[in-house]
This record gives C-alpha cells, structure tokens and sequence, in this order.
C-alpha cells in the first residue's frame, strides 16, 4: 500500500504503513471501563442516605422569629422538602418517616451591612439574615441524629419590599442545602 501526502511542493511517500488499531482502542477502552466503574460508585444524587432508608417526613417549620413574614413558614417548609425530593429517592410520608426532620424558624433579621458615604446615616447596603432550627431523627442510625442551628443571608440594596420574596427564596434554598448536607452527605 503506498500512500502520497503533498505539502506545497513537496511530495513524499509513506510506504506499507499500517495503522494499529489495536495500539489506540486497549488504552481507549480501558480508560472507559474505569470511568464506568468508577461511576457506578458514586451517585451524584442522594449522597450517604443511610442504606435501607426508604421514607421521609418533613414538619412544618413554624415561625417563632421575633419578626413574623407570613409566607416564610410554609415557604421554607416547602424549599427543604423540594431539595429532598430531587435529590433523593427517598417517599414522603406525614409523620414518622426513617428519616425526620421538625423545627422552627428562631430568625428574620434585618440589619445595615455598610452606609453610604456622605455621612447620612442610610444604609449603602442591607443584609437579611434567616435562622432556622432543625432537628433531624435517624430512626435507621441514631448516631446520625442531630439538632442544629443553620443561618444563612444576603446583602441588598435599596428598600426590601421590592425584593424580600427573592431575597427569602434564595436564603431558603441555600439552608436546604445546607441541611440536607448535614443529614444525607454528612458535611
């Protein structure tokens, strides 16, 4: 077999060349096989959730902040259950499930992060903190059990009625991460 390549002006020849396949499919296929193994070992989804865990309760999380946001409850209450459900295969139940969760939310806080520079004593910018109290039950490994406080916040600007209901979304979702870390990743 005779093969000609033409670059510009020059000609050359490759004579009798054979190309190996197997020389680049082995390393190939190995390289894939590992990754496939490997994948099968972890999940990206459901972290640790103890083996055997099949059910989960969420209470609802009442408000007992000094300042009381009517949606806050139920919102927050509704953001944990949503970060369990998508990411676990874990079934809902009322009560009693095999992993609880039951709290309360002990914080809505307001405060000025910074002024603004002409000396006015206004808020350049604000930050809204969120507190909330969990208390998680393992009925499957007890040792897992934990009753904790999770704060998380976020700085604004201007006034807060135009964006507190985002400014709660956020906090909510970054403290149903942070909890379900905490119960199912073990972080």
């Amino acid at each position: 077999m005779e093969i000609k390549l033409y670059a510009g002006n020059q000609k050359s020849k490759i004579k009798n060349q054979k190309f190996d396949f197997t020389t680049y499919h082995l390393p190939l296929t190995t390289i894939y096989l590992l990754l496939t193994l490997l994948s099968s070992c972890y999940s990206f989804t459901g972290g640790s959730i103890t083996p055997g865990m099949k059910t989960v309760s969420v209470s609802l999380f009442e408000n007992n902040a000094p300042i009381v946001v009517p949606i806050l409850s139920q919102a927050f209450t509704e953001t944990l259950k949503d970060r369990i459900r998508t990411q676990s295969p874990l079934s809902f139940v009322r009560s009693e499930g095999q992993a609880s969760f039951t709290g309360r939310i002990t914080g809505y806080d307001i405060r000025p992060v910074s002024l603004q520079g002409n000396s006015t004593g206004i808020a350049g910018q604000t930050r809204l903190t969120i507190t909330v109290q969990v208390k998680y039950n393992n009925a499957l490994k007890p040792d897992e059990n934990f009753d904790q406080s999770f704060s998380r916040f976020r700085d604004f600007t201007g006034s807060l009625s135009t964006k507190e209901q985002q400014l709660i979304k956020d906090i909510n979702q970054q403290l149903a991460e942070d909890i379900y870390n905490r119960a199912f990743a073990n972080w």
